[in-house]
């Protein structure tokens, strides 16, 4: 035991945590993440939990797991197999084994393989390593239970306290493979139980005996690896999720602006966490309120934009359904309000944990009556911080509700963010009603350049007026059901988003003599990313068009999408984003990539389905 490892030294690795829902899987990736994060790795991860609101212990449908890939340089995806599988029970080995790599190592507690766990996860044989296929030589089989209970036998804690610890284990034997610095996990969990300081250090306890058993023993491998940083820009580092990031990208907005932000929500998978981190930050502005429904909490959204705040209202698609007739409110009155959709799968209830783009034509098309409403779609989970900022400043400097579209895969996903300047950001100026208006003033007089009406923030002196939901005379603001009128304003709410200036699609990879041009939105960016650099790799002429802005759509989108032999729309729906693009850009037929698996793809099915589409 006393040789000396030879430390590798690796360009990126993939790690799954497994196990029961209860078994703390989601703490030990987020653990390990952040460890990664703080040393400048670039990170990626994949939450992937039950919709159970608990599964029956040991139980097939009952695994949660956490994939977290870490690398020297940047990476756009969890992996679509992990290098190491931990599997904390026999049914997370049954259904993750198929998520590791040929070769992965993979982690077992022996301790929950016995008999009536094996029998739970429906395994015909006492001896799952082989009933699997599996090279016993790639098995790092561990007691963790028992070895736990030893580590804090004299703690005082009680046996189920001290099984919660298990994951913890796990989580040091995963950071001594990997050369982790495990100081960063200790001061994650001092942090994170600093109002239980027994239960901090006890879990310390566990990751220390875990990285030590994994040090003394070697755990049947031949070397550690490294993962080095090699794009790593100065400043300080956080690993955080995409609803963290949007939380963070309002606040910074609402500062910008010199406004309040509310947030007026209703509960709901996977959107929840945004309405817990605003909760947080009363000391900045923030005012968050958990309204009894949807309806509501989009409704006092637009009457706190109405009294002058940075409105926002958080949901996912069947929330979306909800608020519609609020946020048609929103487009007549023409206030600002950033709409959060974190979109998950469907329809009804659906599978709440799990991922989707089907929400598309809903955000664009899903009202009653003409109603254009600006949409942006984040492509990552650092990304949803410069989106819901970009989202606020439309909204406030437009006059206009917008949707900003996330997913689980995105929101719940998390990656390495640099924290940023604020005074690098663009100034966010709503237009204001100006002292020399009043008198003149009537509620829908507007800039005639940008179409946007002027705002009088109620209690401003000498600007009183009335809003509501029917139709408004362009001039003076009252009730007007004149046929003429209502088709002017019909116009004038549209040219006002017509008039929005976004940025350019990009085009990366072979942009000028690409064969094939692979197009997306929103949170599949990463695994297109991933595809193409693959397909690059392999001599492929290839490029990649990804799209945030998504109404009105940039200015040269039509250029980009007609400049290549071959298009392929790929997203995970039923071909949503395709059809929006056939209706806007006359004669564009793409070849199409659709799935709706609640996953995320897959990048070796990209490149298969998109390498039969360019000569070989």
């Amino acid at each position: 035991m006393g040789e000396k490892l030879e430390v590798k030294e690796l360009e990126q690795v993939a790690v799954r945590f497994s196990g029961d829902s209860g078994d703390g899987m989601q703490l030990a990736g987020n653990i390990f993440s952040t460890i990664s994060a703080t040393v400048g790795n670039s990170i990626s991860t994949f939450p992937d939990y039950p919709a159970d609101i608990r599964a029956p212990q040991g139980s097939l449908t009952g695994v949660s797991g956490f994939q977290v890939h870490i690398g020297a340089n940047e990476v756009f995806t969890p992996g679509d197999k992990c290098d190491v599988l931990v599997a904390m029970n026999a049914a997370a080995l049954k259904t993750q084994y198929k998520y590791a790599k040929p070769d992965a190592a993979i982690i077992i507690d022996t301790d929950a393989f016995q008999k009536k766990d094996l029998e739970k996860a429906a395994f015909k044989t006492d001896d799952p390593i082989a009933e699997m296929g599996i090279d016993a030589d790639r098995v790092i089989a561990c007691p963790i239970t028992q070895m736990v209970k030893d580590c804090l036998a004299d703690s005082g804690m009680d046996l189920k306290s001290i099984l919660k610890c298990r994951n913890m284990f796990a989580l040091g034997l995963v950071c001594w493979l990997f050369s982790r610095d495990l100081d960063v996990a200790f001061n994650f969990l001092r942090e994170k139980f600093a109002k239980k300081p027994g239960v901090a250090e006890a879990n310390i306890k566990v990751i220390q005996a875990g990285y030590d058993y994994g040090h003394n023993t070697h755990s049947n491998v031949n070397n550690v690896y490294r993962i080095e940083t090699k794009t790593k820009v100065p400043g300080r580092y956080m690993d955080i999720t995409g609803n963290k990031a949007t939380a963070y990208g309002l606040i910074a907005a609402a500062e910008k602006a010199g406004l309040r932000l509310y947030l007026g929500s209703y509960p709901i998978t996977p959107a929840t966490d945004i309405l817990h981190e605003l909760s947080k930050h009363k000391s900045l502005g923030v005012t968050t309120v958990q309204c009894e429904d949807e309806i509501a909490g989009c409704s006092s959204a637009v009457g706190a934009s109405f009294a002058g705040a940075l409105a926002a209202t958080s949901t996912s698609g069947p929330g979306i359904c909800l608020k519609s007739e609020a946020m048609n409110l929103a487009v007549i009155l023409e206030l600002p309000l950033v709409v959060l959709d974190v979109q998950r799968g469907g329809p009804a209830t659906g599978l709440p944990t799990k991922s989707e783009q089907t929400d598309l034509l809903q955000v664009l098309f899903g009202r009653n009556g003409e109603s254009p409403m600006p949409v942006l779609a984040a492509i990552s989970p650092t990304d949803c911080f410069d989106t819901a900022y970009m989202a606020s400043k439309i909204a406030l400097e437009h006059m206009t509700p917008v949707v900003v579209l996330t997913d689980a895969f995105v929101a719940n996903g998390s990656a390495a963010f640099r924290l940023p300047e604020l005074k690098d950001y663009p100034d966010i100026k709503p237009p204001y009603v100006t002292p020399d208006m009043q008198g003149s003033w009537a509620p829908y007089q507007r800039n005639p350049e940008t179409g946007v009406r002027y705002w009088a923030v109620p209690g401003t002196e000498g600007f009183q007026h009335i809003l509501g939901g029917l139709e408004k005379d362009n001039k003076t603001g009252a009730i007007s059901t004149d046929p003429e009128n209502h088709d002017l304003m019909t116009h004038l709410r549209q040219e006002k988003i017509n008039k929005i200036q976004v940025p350019d699609v990009e085009v990366l990879g072979d942009k000028d003599d690409a064969e094939l041009l692979i197009v997306g939105f929103g949170g599949t960016y990463g695994h297109l990313h991933a595809a193409m650099d693959e397909m690059r790799a392999a001599g492929k002429k290839v490029a990649l068009a990804h799209f945030k802005y998504i109404n009105p759509l940039p200015a040269n989108t039509s250029e980009v999408l007609k400049k290549y032999p071959k298009v392929v729309v790929a997203e995970q729906n039923l071909g949503q984003f395709a059809a929006y693009l056939r209706m806007k850009v006359d004669g564009f037929v793409p070849y199409q990539f659709n799935q709706v698996k609640g996953q995320p793809f897959v990048v070796e099915e990209l490149v298969n389905a998109f390498n039969g589409l360019v000569k070989s």
